[in-house]
């Protein structure tokens, strides 16, 4: 049964992602560079703080 909407990538989803890639720094999770990614996708998905002001 596939999902209907698919879940965000959050933090730490993405440090699970990447403590699983150091523990094993030649599984597919690693060599692969997924571990980077999620961990891009969870800074893209972070909410806006509206004070601050290193964005600007």
């Amino acid at each position: 049964m596939a999902r209907s909407e698919p879940t965000p990538m959050d933090h730490e989803a993405a440090d699970r992602i990447s403590a699983a890639a150091d523990r094993d720094p030649h599984s597919p999770t690693a060599t692969s560079g997924f571990d980077d990614r999620a961990q891009e996708a969870a800074d893209r998905n972070d909410p806006q703080d509206p004070y601050d002001y290193d964005d600007e």
